[in-house]
């Protein structure tokens, strides 16, 4: 079955990411996979939250989508007084990435906070802040050693992630809107550097699905997530290395 905008099943959407897009966040970087968009920003405070023991630091992260991210409008979460499900659910995976790539200890005690504001969102949004989310990261912790404040990175990984799902019975990677909205089973993963699962979410949509399927949508992932990470790297300049 063709897919709607002609790709390969095993081929990613086109990814840019740039960074240094905010003038004020530590860290930040706009990423686009096919026409999602996403603003991620990381903003370092020289305190942590008391639940961190003493001598170590945090990382955490915020995720809203723009009340026109979508194809119609949704309210923003203040104007509801509560946090959607939703976004609770996707922020707190987020948090679990990243914090998975840090060395809590080396970091010392701050807390770096990394904001996903979906700007526009055609599938795979919480995948695209998980990789963005990384990059906003990073440069956050290369401006610390740069001012002197950390002696080195304190990222003892990378970590991207995509996500994949079967539709019309075949196995399709990075999945659009339109894809996933059809989607039999939908499931989005996240990897660190040296190829190992942070997360996995896996949903039967429309139909219970095999462990041979599980595997081989995770491999169509990993095959993603290792071309995600070759563009982090690239972006930049290998800092993690």
């Amino acid at each position: 079955m063709p897919r709607i905008d002609g790709r390969r099943p095993d081929q990613l959407r086109p990814v840019e990411i740039i960074p240094n897009v905010n003038l004020f966040a530590e860290g930040s970087c706009l990423i686009r996979c096919g026409n999602t968009h996403v603003l991620c920003t990381a903003s370092v405070e020289e305190r942590t939250p008391p639940h961190v023991p003493e001598g170590t630091g945090w990382v955490t992260a915020e995720y809203s989508m723009l009340p026109r991210a979508n194809r119609e409008r949704s309210r923003r979460d203040i104007s509801k007084l509560k946090l959607s499900p939703r976004s609770a659910e996707i922020q707190r995976l987020i948090g679990r990435s990243l914090r998975a790539c840090v060395d809590l200890a080396a970091l010392g005690e701050r807390t770096i906070t990394v904001d996903c504001d979906v700007l526009q969102g055609d599938g795979g949004t919480r995948t695209a802040s998980v990789t963005g989310g990384f990059v906003a990261l990073a440069l956050a912790c290369r401006k610390l050693v740069e001012a002197g404040s950390l002696e080195k990175l304190p990222l003892k990984t990378c970590v991207a992630a995509v996500s994949a799902g079967i539709v019309g019975e075949e196995p399709l990677l990075d999945l659009c809107y339109e894809e996933d909205s059809h989607a039999q089973v939908d499931l989005n993963c996240v990897m660190d550097g040296e190829g190992r699962l942070i997360e996995l979410q896996g949903t039967g949509e429309g139909r219970p699905f095999t462990i041979g399927e599980q595997r081989a949508l995770v491999d169509l992932c990993a095959g993603g997530i290792r071309q995600l990470q070759g563009l982090q790297n690239d972006v930049l300049g290998g800092i993690w290395r």
